[in-house]
């Protein structure tokens, strides 16, 4: 076909590396730490390796990342969101080490919506965080036990966590299980769909706990021996909210120690030099 042949014929992954990296000019503190090689293949694989598209939705992360600071958000600002363990990075990984965040739309508690894409954007900065270093994507549990049609996200909140997600995470999702969900879910979901890059929809898997067959799907990635009784496996851990706000404290002082070993402390400026090395330490994040 015409993509393979256009695939084909492009040159070596490492020259479109460097060249991206020179495209994107000089890079201060964060910025620089942010776009280590493993970013810029994530972003070149996001655009099909074109450099130029690969820029653009690279240098939008920046100045997104510097706007928003997601690697300063802390977690008392963000811990009303998770007491009812709606969202949580789990203490369990799959079978490969890598970070499993759980949600669970049944158990939303709050109606802000910048309250939670804050708690959306902590939660991805922390799975980051906490990959080995052998693995920069995450996988996804989505359990739906108890949703309904009142459970809904409304379409803004959805339309911009999908945002985020697609434009300045790419290529962090290495598969999602949808556990139990209900048929009425599926209308939803279709809505939905049109949110979702095609490359994503792939990785998505729909798992019924009544359904062994569905269950070894997930069973291949994630040890049922780790995997929480709620979800189909042997492990009788539980969310508690009290434990996970010490875990999550902790983290916090890793996040501040990982930006800050950069060396460059100049980050709370005015000047667009200091604007820029920010969100170049906070692009090191994500990578």
């Amino acid at each position: 076909s015409k993509g393979w042949f256009v695939f084909l014929t492009l040159p070596p992954r490492s020259i479109l590396i460097k060249e991206l990296r020179a495209a994107l000019g000089p890079l201060s503190g964060r910025g620089e730490k942010y776009c280590d090689e493993a970013c810029l293949i994530r972003y070149l694989e996001a655009r099909n390796w074109n450099v130029d598209k690969s820029r653009k939705m690279l240098e939008e992360s920046l100045k997104w990342r510097a706007a928003k600071r997601p690697e300063d958000i802390c977690w008392p600002d963000v811990s009303v969101e998770a007491e009812t363990g709606k969202m949580y990075r789990s203490t369990f990984t799959d079978r490969e080490g890598r970070t499993v965040v759980v949600l669970r739309p049944a158990k939303q508690n709050t109606s802000s919506h910048e309250g939670q894409l804050q708690y959306l954007i902590y939660t991805l900065e922390n799975a980051v965080l906490s990959l080995p270093e052998s693995q920069d994507k995450m996988v996804w549990l989505i359990d739906f036990t108890g949703w309904t049609l009142a459970h809904a996200t409304p379409f803004k909140t959805a339309r911009d966590s999908m945002n985020v997600l697609q434009n300045h995470y790419p290529e962090r999702l290495s598969i999602a299980f949808l556990f139990n969900p209900p048929k009425v879910f599926e209308a939803s979901f279709k809505a939905l769909k049109v949110l979702v890059d095609p490359k994503s929809v792939k990785k998505l898997n729909f798992v019924y706990k009544e359904n062994m067959e569905s269950m070894k799907t997930m069973y291949k990635h994630i040890d049922p021996e780790v995997l929480p009784v709620e979800f189909g496996g042997n492990n009788n851990v539980v969310y508690n909210h009290e434990d996970y706000s010490k875990l999550m404290t902790k983290d916090d002082i890793k996040m501040t120690s990982f930006w800050a070993a950069d060396g460059n402390h100049a980050v709370n400026g005015h000047s667009v030099p200091e604007v820029q090395s920010r969100s170049s330490q906070i692009v090191a994040k994500a990578s």
